[in-house]
């Protein structure tokens, strides 16, 4: 029975969790152009509903009855996948965040916790499910047959291979202080012992930094810089399952701002160790996340892109030396409060 109750609840957690990363995908492109326009001194979405609110589903609709365009040459299962890919691993990549505090409830053993998977290696689990997420440009850029999408695809493992390693740098440390993988007790140790950005403010940069460019936004969108590659290695996608990589690229920003937040801003916690219900904790993170999609696009909307060689230089030259010399302050410091260096 207990096997069949946790069963219930882990696909109710899915559907709930997949629903709000949809609807969050399709109101994120709404904040996007709304921000942008107002950074820009124009009015932005304002026909489709109050305020634009219907433009979501004004886009969805469209997409939906575009006409999908075959091209001839294309390797069919792989052009296929490409896209399902990128979206699964997208999605994927949030089971392991906590959204609120645990509660009390009368079936299973007790319990009822906001996450949908609590590894004790979830950290791992993040990286690389992440990891995946190239596979589904590189395939797109391949199978299409066409060079522009296919210089796409490379740049785009070039980057991420570059990115990756300083990101998962930058998260070493946060798992040498607390002592675990497990996002749940990271999210618990900031809350007695305050956020993890004040311990590890390099390394929350050098994150930040990488999350931008594992997600393929703009100043570090070299995958499909239009100026260059007309569109980059979706130029041959059409209709829904352009917009599969469209859905793709706004939820792994979610994604990545939810684990920023988790990782070193407490998570669903209020700071000074302050309670409040669980509906709250997830209100709290909710605005945590709207922050950084808050950054994300003014980034987008005030850096001007890189080029390609100072992408790769900044990644191997900058983030990398920087994330290996926050690891190695890490340690000292952790060896000097162990060893009451510090006072």
């Amino acid at each position: 029975m207990t096997s069949a109750i946790e069963l219930v609840e882990t696909v109710v957690k899915c559907a709930v969790v997949i629903g709000a990363l949809l609807t969050g995908f399709a109101y994120a492109t709404w904040f996007e152009r709304k921000v942008i326009a107002r950074m820009q001194l124009r009015v932005g979405p304002n026909q489709a509903g109050p305020a634009g609110l219907l433009l979501p589903a004004a886009d969805g609709i469209k997409l939906f009855f575009k006409e999908n365009i075959l091209p001839a040459a294309v390797e069919k299962g792989v052009y296929f996948l490409a896209p399902v890919m990128s979206m699964t691993v997208a999605i994927m990549a949030f089971a392991i965040i906590p959204l609120a505090d645990a509660v009390r409830v009368p079936w299973g053993d007790g319990w009822l916790r906001f996450q949908i998977a609590d590894y004790n290696v979830a950290l791992l689990y993040f990286l690389g499910v992440t990891s995946f997420a190239v596979y589904g440009i590189v395939l797109a850029g391949w199978a299409s047959n066409n060079k522009y999408a296919l210089i796409g695809g490379l740049r785009s493992s070039a980057q991420m291979i570059s990115y990756e390693l300083a990101m998962g740098l930058s998260l070493v440390g946060v798992a040498m202080i607390v002592g675990s993988l497990s996002l749940s007790e990271i999210v618990a140790w900031q809350k007695a012992h305050g956020w993890l950005v004040v311990l590890q403010p390099l390394g929350f940069v050098i994150y930040c930094v990488t999350a931008v460019a594992e997600t393929n936004r703009a100043p570090f969108d070299m995958p499909e810089a239009e100026q260059e590659l007309i569109a980059g290695y979706h130029i041959e996608y059409t209709g829904m399952r352009f917009a599969l990589f469209f859905m793709a690229e706004y939820i792994a920003m979610i994604t990545v701002c939810a684990v920023a937040a988790t990782l070193f801003l407490g998570g669903y916690a209020l700071p000074f160790g302050i309670e409040v219900p669980w509906y709250l904790d997830l209100a709290v993170l909710l605005a945590k996340i709207a922050a950084g999609m808050f950054v994300f696009v003014w980034i987008r909307a005030t850096i001007p892109r890189l080029r390609y060689d100072q992408l790769m230089d900044f990644g191997w030259k900058v983030l990398l030396p920087l994330a290996i010399l926050n690891l190695v302050l890490t340690a000292l410091g952790i060896y000097a409060y162990e060893n009451g260096l510090l006072g």
